[in-house]
């Protein structure tokens, strides 16, 4: 707790255990073609993550340190005995513009299949400064182009769209960096990949803090830039040697910015909190603070189903604050020069520890992740099965694999993976698809709306439920907001009037409606529904815009409601989300969620 102006009385404060993720996270790549090598590695990642620390550190890019780019690594040895597991490196230099060979290619394959360690890569991809005179194909000089959304009339919004001269600069930087993928995934070298890092900045939805050229434009065109280099990279050049790690912040504006699970493996978050975002009222030394705060916010971001790393830092955290605080970083990965061995960023005593800890992965205590040469494919028999709805004719579904070698590690439908023994049983060579999962597969209706939603007030007993929603037009034409409904569901516990407010709402208090939804036949978790919608003053939400709204309902009464047992309540979460136990319709017709 911190003085602040003002006064407060407190009765009491109650201190319990916390209730963490588990972080266990299944192997299962958001790209289903990777390489024998690229998924042997998200295994041993998985395997590791919650349990220890990975060492990492960033090299120099650009011919930095007179060209000696195993400076850091040796002080890192000469200091500790220990070698870092994971390298950064950095693959700007490869790029239509002054582009030249810096052997970061060469490096990457010695420092995997030589060396035995584990490579990530970051795209500090530049534009010409002066890209309105600039004509494609052209040299520029390095000093002439930047990544700086303030030094450059680079348009990145026109970057997604086809036949524009942005978008075909984009298509020519992503053929470069290819052509050096396609080298390293023929060497068989697996890339924890980091591109358009750090977009939302300072924080922000349409870019008004981005660092970055690529995040200038807002989050919607951010999204599409990552879609279009993921899909570009998987599907045009046939790139299976990824590992997909997208940087994100923890601004209530953070969520809007994430690309999605389908293309996305780690979340990484850049620490750097020795001078700026610390709260010790120190200054001039190391900020050794885990930040484990940080990191379950990071967690909750994808409900704990992507490894949470942090993927540049100053200051490494203490292995006593690490374990203390439960804070568990895949990997960390300090910059280069005096990030890592300036006094004033990390203590070499702290460093020595750290890489002495059993806590702390080294180089020299991985194991071989080369997988030799690759195995055949395994192959399931039958390819596809067909489910009776209809509950008598159910039954488990049975298939037989063929392994070739390989070692089954996971299924997953879309991108939610199963979970064994709940949703299938392997024994021997034949897996067993439950039908209690197959039953359960109901499909979210494909609209041109998605609810997102959470609760105000988290309590299991209130007298006032509180949900906040945010309505996103996802479609590609306007939706006049009169056209909408949404529907929260809950039990009234104890039949009395209600009442419903609307406490603030971006498209204006008064346009927001509330009614109350007596259900005619009542279910588990519903017996009433609270009925929003909107006035014809409300307008229209043009394709990528939303609308919230802060709701507030309660009996005439004040008597409580149960939460616990409502079909639309969220006990957990703080910031919008998907929520599909809220229905949403246009002109009438459901288009997001589940009905109870």
């Amino acid at each position: 707790m911190k003085a602040g102006w003002g006064f407060a009385y407190f009765d009491t404060f109650t201190v319990d255990v916390a209730d963490l993720d588990p972080l266990d996270v299944q192997p299962v790549l958001s790209d289903p073609e990777a390489t024998p090598e690229t998924q042997l590695l998200m295994n041993y990642l998985t395997e590791v993550y919650g349990n220890h620390i990975i060492s990492g550190q960033q090299e120099i890019y650009g011919g930095g340190n007179d060209g000696n780019s195993e400076l850091e690594f040796e002080w890192i040895y000469n200091l500790t005995g220990k070698y870092p597991a994971i390298r950064g490196f950095d693959l700007m230099n490869y790029n239509p513009l002054y582009g030249w060979e810096d052997g970061t290619t060469d490096r990457m394959i010695d420092w995997v299949n030589n060396r035995g360690g584990i490579a990530t890569a970051s795209w500090h991809i530049n534009v010409p400064r002066d890209f309105t005179s600039y004509q494609l194909g052209e040299f520029v000089d390095w000093k002439n182009a930047t990544y700086k959304p303030t030094e450059t009339n680079f348009n990145t919004a026109n970057a997604v769209v086809p036949g524009t001269k942005e978008y075909q600069y984009v298509m020519m930087t992503i053929e470069d960096l290819a052509e050096q993928l396609l080298i390293l995934q023929e060497n068989h070298v697996p890339v924890i990949f980091r591109p358009y890092h750090e977009a939302e900045g300072n924080g922000g939805l349409n870019g008004e803090g981005a660092w970055f050229w690529w995040a200038s434009a807002g989050a919607e065109v951010y999204k599409q830039l990552w879609d279009q280099l993921y899909t570009e990279l998987t599907e045009t050049y046939g790139l299976h040697n990824l590992i997909w790690t997208y940087n994100s912040y923890v601004y209530s504006t953070s969520p809007a910015w994430y690309p999605g699970n389908d293309q996305v493996d780690i979340v990484g978050y850049d620490k750097y909190n020795t001078i700026y975002n610390r709260y010790d009222g120190l200054s001039g030394v190391p900020n050794e603070d885990a930040i484990s705060s940080i990191f379950y916010q990071l967690v909750d971001l994808t409900d704990g189903t992507k490894m949470v790393a942090m993927t540049e830092n100053d200051t490494v955290p203490s292995v006593q604050n690490l374990t203390e605080e439960k804070a568990g970083w895949l990997y960390f990965c300090p910059w280069y020069g005096e990030h890592l061995m300036s006094s004033a960023f990390n203590y070499p005593a702290t460093l020595t520890t750290l890489y002495q800890s059993d806590y702390v992965i080294t180089l020299d205590e991985l194991p071989d992740l080369t997988g030799g040469n690759p195995t055949q494919n395994a192959s399931i028999t039958p390819t596809t099965v067909e489910f009776d709805k209809f509950t008598p004719g159910q039954s488990d579904k049975a298939i037989t694999i063929n392994a070739n070698g390989n070692a089954l590690t996971g299924l997953r439908a879309g991108t939610t993976p199963l979970t064994e023994i709940q949703d299938y049983t392997v024994s021997g060579n034949t897996l067993l698809l439950k039908k209690e999962f197959l039953a359960g597969r109901v499909s979210v209706p494909a609209g041109n709306l998605t609810i997102q939603a959470f609760n105000g007030n988290t309590s299991d007993s209130t007298n006032g439920i509180s949900p906040k929603f945010k309505v996103i037009n996802t479609g590609d034409s306007a939706i006049r907001l009169s056209d909408v409904k949404l529907r929260y569901y809950y039990t009234v516990d104890g039949e009395n009037s209600q009442s419903f407010w609307c406490d603030w709402a971006s498209i204006g208090n008064a346009n927001v409606t509330g009614h109350f939804v007596e259900l005619a036949t009542p279910v588990a978790g519903a017996d009433y529904a609270m009925e929003i919608g909107f006035a014809s003053s409300a307008g229209t939400l043009d394709p990528g815009q939303s609308a919230e709204i802060q709701a507030r309902f309660s009996k005439a009464d004040w008597s409580n409601y149960n939460q616990t047992d409502d079909y639309s309540f969220k006990a957990s979460g703080s910031q919008f989300e998907n929520h599909t136990q809220v229905t949403g319709y246009l002109n009438g017709q459901l288009v997001w969620g589940i009905e109870p």
